[in-house]
């Protein structure tokens, strides 16, 4: 099987190369090294890939085999085709024979130099073009409103479809299983073809060039040059103007711009801390630091001989506790699960946290204010 072919401006990789032109073109100097939430998402997909067809009666192949595959990822893919399901019923009450493309190869080069990308699920109905795109990761919440990725794709099936139907309307939906997440945009194609044409074309020409302003931001989180990218790190000991004064000593101002990048300063450390070590590992001789063996734990040679030596010594050498609920459900089942325990499971109140004005959660209602709305 020939290597899998990918675009430098890549649809999924769209977040960072249209907020920092340079990018992409940085980041072939660094190796493109797999990830285990990478293949794990990889062997996810092709479930889907695999169920969808099967359930629509087209020919799926043999069933994919991964050493990921899990009752949580067996759950996960059978939502997702369910959900696509209740979509082309829903398609159908509005166009008697709706169009679904299963992993279609979608073609964006018109705005984006030799941009393509594979869109997870399209379902095309009269006037209204529906993409649908599983996202396995559980680490960040990705919501499809202004989605650049799901844009482009957008753009990839109108450059097929629009002679076809007559699109109006573009809906994406982000299926994101794992943090229970369904996440649904519509946008009008004038809409669309305006951001294409005038935000769009121009960032994704620099980028092409690797030209245009370094910027950094959350988008550096996936970047393959995010650990010696000088931008990066300028931008995070920005936060050493403050000369780590104590909270009380700083204004609300200054403690407000410092919580904008506590989060990208902490990653960008944890960043230099692998890739140091990393290197130190491969030979590197580091002027200021070395090597040392770290802290350990004890554990038995052999934990079935230690449990039996403490069984004939006459002491219990197991622990006895309720399973975890996500485990309980995993030996259960679902449908079990709820008949048997449904009654029995609660979901206290979060512990609060301070996020930006942009998160999409409730304002959290102390105590405090409960008692000024008394009053």
């Amino acid at each position: 099987m020939p290597p899998i072919k990918h675009a430098v401006l890549s649809a999924s990789s769209s977040h960072r190369w249209l907020n920092c032109t340079p990018s992409a073109q940085l980041e072939k100097v660094f190796e493109n090294k797999s990830t285990t939430a990478a293949e794990e998402g990889s062997a996810a997909h092709a479930w889907c890939e695999y169920k969808l067809a099967k359930a629509l009666g087209q020919d799926a192949g043999q069933p994919p085999i991964s050493t990921y595959d899990s009752q949580e990822m067996e759950d996960c893919t059978n939502d997702y085709v369910s959900y696509i399901l209740e979509q082309l019923e829903l398609a159908k009450q509005i166009c008697s024979d709706p169009l679904l493309l299963i992993e279609q190869r979608l073609d964006f080069s018109q705005y984006v130099p030799d941009g393509f990308g594979t869109g997870d699920c399209l379902i095309i109905a009269d006037d209204t073009l529906h993409i649908i795109d599983f996202k396995y990761g559980v680490g960040v919440l990705v919501e499809a409103e202004s989605n650049p990725q799901m844009m482009l794709y957008a753009l990839g099936a109108l450059n097929i479809y629009d002679s076809i139907y007559d699109i109006k309307n573009v809906s994406m939906t982000i299926f994101q299983p794992r943090r229970e997440n369904v996440s649904t945009w519509t946008i009008p194609i004038a809409e669309l073809l305006e951001w294409a044409e005038n935000e769009l074309k121009p960032k994704a020409e620099l980028a092409a060039k690797g030209e245009g302003e370094f910027c950094a931001g959350e988008w550096c989180t996936f970047c393959r040059a995010k650990v010696k990218c000088r931008k990066r790190a300028e931008s995070c000991l920005q936060l050493a103007e403050y000369e780590f004064r104590t909270p009380p000593l700083l204004e609300d101002t200054e403690i407000e711009e410092i919580l904008e990048k506590i989060d990208d300063l902490t990653a960008w450390a944890s960043n230099i801390k692998d890739y140091a070590l990393n290197a130190a590992l491969q030979g590197k001789q580091w002027e200021k630091f070395k090597l040392v063996e770290g802290r350990s734990v004890r554990k038995y040679t052999d934990e079935e001989q230690a449990a039996n030596a403490v069984k004939s010594a006459g002491f219990d050498p197991y622990e006895h506790k309720v399973l975890g609920i996500t485990a309980m459900t995993k030996m259960l089942g679902k449908a079990k699960f709820e008949e048997v325990l449904g009654g029995l499971i609660h979901k206290p109140q979060g512990k609060p946290t301070l996020v930006p004005m942009s998160d999409k959660r409730p304002v959290w209602n102390t105590a405090q204010n409960d008692f000024k709305e008394e009053n």
